[in-house]
């Protein structure tokens, strides 16, 4: 982890390296707000050049209804460190270990909340062992490889990866035109500098095994879809990393909740945090509290936010 972060912790929270028994992985962590009885712990992992900041805006609004959320970066990611050269560290099993390392380390009982490559490395978890988890919920992550628009993106920058440093792949982004045009690691809550000392934080290695993955994961629904879990697919009103048909139909096949947030695309969490929130919260609320010897409520019906 590095000494100074490049972003604050939002109000309320608090940023530190959780240790777990996997190593240590950094967090932004916050509590429920004063006075509000704690209704559960989340545990948020984020997408691909993504970070534990893509949820800042989360904490907050989920404190007021209870919950303690705690968004972690992943090993390789942003300030959690990680191996630069060794692509085998980021294989998906071991990033699924990981995050099965960080519930433990978090009690054993959580809300589980993965965004794009996050939820991908998420069901890989839920599938080794849904033990820990209370529910899952997919944020804009599709049930099988990314669309082929974005396959090219993801090449383009692993191609780019293989022959020039972090820094110079970051001239050459920022060369490509605006921010706001151009996605990807440029784009984000933070300014050009914090983005940037974001992404000199990811390792090579992990930007190269994960982007790999995204461009060849097989569909795996029917295997979550056995499992005796609540399940959240929620998503922005456009996408173009998994078509939202393509998200309704995996959430037809979990019988899940299905939530799509108006007014977002790729990112509702940073796109429109509130209602993203709400609707988290809401279908956390409808599991209701979780006894160990508990059987899995149903999934609520499907709804906008």
């Amino acid at each position: 982890m590095t000494s100074l972060p490049a972003f604050p912790p939002p109000p309320g929270a608090r940023a530190y390296a959780l240790s777990t028994a996997r190593g240590e992985f950094a967090v932004v962590d916050s509590s429920p707000a004063a006075g509000v009885e704690g209704r559960g712990v989340v545990l948020m992992l984020p997408g691909f050049t993504g970070s534990k900041e893509d949820f800042r805006l989360l904490h907050e609004p989920l404190a007021q209804r209870g919950y303690r959320v705690v968004a972690v970066d992943g090993r390789g990611q942003h300030e959690s460190g990680g191996p630069r050269d060794d692509e085998s560290a980021y294989s998906q099993r071991e990033l699924a270990r990981d995050v099965l390392a960080q519930a433990e380390a978090l009690g054993g009982t959580v809300h589980l909340v993965g965004h794009s490559l996050g939820g991908q490395i998420a069901r890989a978890a839920v599938l080794l062992d849904h033990s820990p988890f209370v529910s899952f919920t997919l944020v804009s992550s599709g049930p099988a490889e990314i669309s082929v628009s974005q396959q090219q993106r993801v090449k383009l920058l692993r191609d780019a990866l293989a022959v020039l440093s972090m820094e110079e792949v970051w001239e050459a982004i920022q060369a490509m035109g605006p921010p706001e045009e151009v996605g990807g690691p440029a784009r984000g809550l933070g300014d050009q500098d914090q983005l940037r000392r974001r992404w000199l934080g990811h390792s090579p290695a992990q930007l190269l095994a994960t982007g790999g993955q995204l461009c060849t994961e097989p569909d795996r629904v029917a295997e979550l879809a056995a499992l005796p879990l609540p399940f959240h697919v929620l998503s922005g009103a456009h996408d173009d990393t998994w078509p939202v048909a393509v998200l309704d139909d995996m959430a037809l096949r979990l019988n899940a909740r299905r939530t799509v947030v108006t007014g977002a695309e790729h990112s509702p969490n940073t796109d429109r945090p509130l209602p993203t929130a709400r609707a988290l919260a809401d279908f956390w609320d409808g599991i209701g509290r979780v006894r160990d010897d508990d059987p899995p409520q149903a999934p609520a019906a499907p709804g906008a936010a």
